[in-house]
């Protein structure tokens, strides 16, 4: 079969990267839609060996698509996502409007690829946070094994998981410091070139970020409810890949060689892991990659069956874009949809 898909927020660094990766995997495309706001009307953006013109979404016919890869921002997608699911197509939403949602999935493909037929409620589902995809496909294979029974992490991530105008603002105090100029923080709280913010998002009563408080929930609703996750998000500067750092206490005993070997066999991962200079993936070697990289796994005595390693992953593509076309791909293996002009 092939699909009608329309890429909503098609000017947008992860709009973009969704093309590209529909071209990429040669999803079966029969016609393909950039959709963005009315300011973007007519801007081109790349596809295959050609451009498409953006449509504006306030005017675009909606029953002529199979699938809408939406990335536009949480309340664009308040705004219309249930409006085009009650038209026909599936939704699959990158913004956190819909994440616990309790009748709408949040997938990850090598994680729980079943919780596919519960888009069927509202035609929607939704893509989780960045930083929570590449732990969770981390995470399954080792939980499958020894069952997760609590997660510690910090993670470093890269100015990209704030949009081009947080990659921009990098951009603009790195300069600014080789020419002694100032560049006051507009996206962040405090100033990100050669220093890190512990502060992603917004702050809750208890002392959490709301970045934290997701990949807590979102674990729990992907993986297992009963998993304790503890994360401390920071931001860093880099402009596109973000990294973990993976304390997980198991219900059963894991070696480290164990779980080397799981983590090489699991789907979607990648272990580089070395004991030497260099044997280690940094988030500047992630970047373009499909896959989630795992190095520095070891045993961690502070617990009983306790495991560390680090966790890397190129958050436009795993993070974003990639985890959302494979979603669409799930949907046509499972035979979830039918095209409009099947």
């Amino acid at each position: 079969m092939t699909y009608r898909v329309a890429v909503v927020g098609a000017t947008g660094a992860v709009g973009r990267e969704m093309l590209a990766t529909l071209e990429e995997l040669e999803f079966p495309i029969k016609e393909i839609y950039a959709v963005a706001s009315r300011k973007s009307l007519g801007v081109e953006v790349s596809f295959k060996n050609g451009t498409l013109k953006c449509e504006d979404l306030e005017q675009f016919d909606f029953t002529k698509v199979d699938i809408v890869l939406m990335s536009a921002g949480g309340d664009v997608s308040k705004k219309w996502s249930e409006k085009i699911g009650k038209l026909g197509p599936i939704v699959i939403d990158n913004s956190s409007a819909w994440r616990m949602d309790p009748d709408v999935p949040l997938i990850v493909p090598e994680v729980n690829p079943d919780a596919i037929w519960d888009c069927k409620k509202k035609n929607i589902i939704a893509n989780p946070n960045c930083s929570t995809i590449q732990m969770v496909v981390a995470l399954k294979p080792l939980h499958d094994a020894a069952t997760v029974k609590r997660v510690v992490v910090s993670t470093y991530q890269a100015t990209a998981g704030a949009g081009k105008e947080g990659m921009d603002e990098l951009w603009d105090q790195t300069k600014a410091v080789f020419v002694m100029g100032d560049v006051p923080p507009k996206k962040f709280t405090k100033e990100i070139a050669f220093n890190v913010i512990p502060h992603i998002d917004v702050f809750m009563e208890d002392g959490q970020t709301k970045e934290e408080w997701k990949m807590k929930v979102e674990t729990k609703k992907i993986l297992d409810p009963n998993i304790e996750v503890f994360a401390t998000c920071v931001r860093v500067p880099v402009f596109v890949g973000h990294s973990e750092s993976i304390n997980v206490e198991f219900e059963n005993p894991l070696d480290e060689a164990t779980a080397r070997e799981i983590l090489r066999e699991a789907p979607g991962i990648a272990v580089i892991d070395k004991r030497e200079n260099g044997g280690y993936v940094s988030p500047k070697e992630c970047v373009g990659e499909f896959d989630t990289f795992v190095s520095r796994i070891r045993n961690d005595p502070s617990v009983q069956n306790g495991l560390a390693f680090w966790c890397v992953s190129d958050n436009l593509r795993k993070g974003a874009a990639l985890n959302a076309v494979q979603i669409a791909q799930l949907l046509d293996e499972r035979g979830v949809l039918t095209p409009v002009d099947a």
